[in-house]
């Protein structure tokens, strides 16, 4: 990945999908990127539901370069923590999975996606990124779920695992997109992985856990 000038950095912004015209542009991403390119889905329109901007289960974010919309993310509140059998799940060794439920509380993170014109540039996924953190934290949800393509070229599994800490916890076989791909499934402890960054003060530091202290000491660190 590679970094953006001064000028373009300043013009990258993220927000929450609260208006219609908020889901039009977040709908060309998921257009894009999931039903033409990847051909994960057949209708990019019901990706997004009309009432996106007020529900309370779950929230969609979309980063904008300028006027363009440069990706997406869903955040699922409280998901069951409970897969279809068919999904063919298996847990690494030491993980028990009815005990997952008591070490906090979860928020899924699905639909992750990045416009291809956008890919190499880092700070996109990472303003992305710091609104669904804020929005969890603020909400007093303590960790990430999510699930990423084992063989997908554009899987984010190598940043997740290595940079931002993510712990593999099991695989499935199969899902609700349609892919061939093994599905990793990772666990994020959100406090552990933001005194991790804090140690190390580096790119990805800057990006997502600057300026976040107030928030993470208030909200999060002093039940860790």
């Amino acid at each position: 990945m590679t970094s953006l000038s001064d000028r373009a950095r300043s013009r990258i912004t993220a927000r929450r999908v609260a208006t219609e015209e908020d889901r039009k542009l977040a709908l060309q991403v998921v257009e894009k990127v999931y039903r033409r390119e990847k051909r994960w889905i057949s209708d990019a329109e019901a990706e997004i539901p009309l009432d996106a901007g007020c529900r309370t289960d779950r929230s969609w974010f979309l980063v904008l370069a300028g006027s363009r919309p440069a990706g997406v993310i869903r955040l699922v509140y409280d998901p069951s923590l409970e897969l279809p059998a068919e999904y063919g799940v298996t847990f690494e060794p030491g993980v028990d999975p009815a005990a997952l439920g008591r070490r906090g509380r979860f928020v899924e993170i699905g639909r992750f996606m990045i416009a291809p014109r956008y890919r190499r540039h880092i700070r996109i996924a990472m303003k992305l990124l710091r609104s669904a953190i804020v929005e969890v934290v603020e909400r007093g949800y303590t960790h990430f779920l999510t699930d990423v393509f084992e063989h997908d070229p554009h899987s984010p599994l190598g940043f997740h695992t290595r940079v931002l800490g993510f712990e593999r916890i099991g695989s499935h076989s199969t899902g609700e997109l349609t892919c061939a791909s093994r599905r990793i499934i990772l666990l994020l402890d959100i406090a552990r992985a933001y005194q991790r960054l804090e140690q190390r003060r580096n790119m990805v530091w800057r990006e997502l856990g600057a300026g976040m202290s107030e928030l993470m000491e208030r909200r999060l660190l002093p039940i860790t």
